[in-house]
């Protein structure tokens, strides 16, 4: 056991070290906010579904057909469970408050901080489900998360939906999955390339934001603590027991836990800035997510792996 946890640390402090990069690069001006916006949209509109593209694209395999699909329930139920969760313990006399820590609760960072580590833990395989349960966030984020931020149900559009750039890499992926088809050389190669850049660039936006938070925000506040225990903890818990619990494929379940202990998604400071939200406490829960998660995922990830009697 105490071989796995510092495998899994050491997954998570050389991401971290990725996150200093970006953190020195922050507190020395070396990039400005332009730049960093920059980067994060080059990841979320052509990195993200070239990932996804390249994670799914394998022969297709009746047994692997069937965790994916498991992952996907898996990645729906957990974000039901978190959102009731939410609703029940998460309250603010301020709603523009509220919807932050409820959004921040539910919501993981699996793309930018989990997808790395699924890859590095689990190889092909840890992409794979992982990106089963990046579709099921990418269709939550922009339908549940977007309605708990802008409390408005008229900006739910399934044009906006079906045109988010993870849900096409999706299902670009899962067709040549189900074909059992491969992407022509010309064309994988340059996709190949632009998944890799899906460890780096994400690490140094991270550390990027983490430069410019005010933690202090967030350090006296119960609900923030109390949020970030559900996200980093008690959820992950949940979703862990029901995985168990429901004789989930192992590895298919490893690989989910890695993105629903995940901190805080970075979406959540995003939709706070775009829907006039609390965006300094987003930032703070972000950043004070991110930092502690460096103890809690290897703990939750060397769990999974035990109970589960995994190497």
């Amino acid at each position: 056991m105490l071989a796995s946890f510092l495998t899994v640390s050491q997954q998570v402090i050389i991401l971290f070290l990725l996150i200093g990069v970006g953190f020195v690069c922050g507190k020395t001006k070396f990039l400005a906010d332009t730049a960093v916006t920059g980067m994060t949209d080059f990841v979320l509109y052509i990195v993200t579904p070239c990932v996804m593209i390249q994670s799914l694209q394998r022969e297709f395999d009746a047994a692997l057909a069937g965790a994916f699909l498991q992952a996907v329930l898996f990645a729906v139920i957990t974000t039901f469970i978190g959102y009731f969760l939410a609703r029940r313990t998460l309250h603010d006399q301020q709603p523009e408050r509220e919807s932050v820590y409820r959004f921040a609760a539910i919501f993981s960072n699996c793309g930018f901080m989990a997808l790395p580590l699924e890859s590095a833990l689990l190889g092909p395989d840890g992409m794979f489900f992982g990106a089963a349960f990046l579709a099921v966030f990418n269709i939550m984020n922009w339908t549940l998360g977007l309605y708990m931020m802008s409390r408005n149900r008229q900006l739910l559009s399934l044009r906006k939906l079906i045109t988010n750039p993870g849900i096409i890499g999706v299902t670009i992926g899962v067709i040549l999955f189900f074909t059992s088809s491969t992407l022509p050389t010309l064309v994988n190669t340059p996709v190949d390339y632009l998944a890799a850049l899906n460890t780096p660039i994400p690490m140094v936006v991270i550390g990027y934001h983490l430069s410019h938070a005010k933690l202090s925000i967030v350090f006296r506040d119960f609900r923030a603590w109390l949020t970030i225990a559900e996200r980093l903890i008690l959820l992950p818990l949940i979703g862990l027991g029901l995985g168990i619990v429901t004789g989930m494929d192992p590895i298919a379940l490893t690989a989910c836990m890695v993105a629903l202990c995940a901190p805080v998604a970075a979406s959540c400071t995003m939709f706070s800035v775009i829907y006039g939200q609390d965006s300094e406490l987003s930032v703070s829960l972000v950043s004070l997510s991110t930092l502690l998660s460096i103890l809690t995922m290897p703990v939750m990830i060397v769990l999974t792996q035990t109970l589960l009697a995994l190497p």
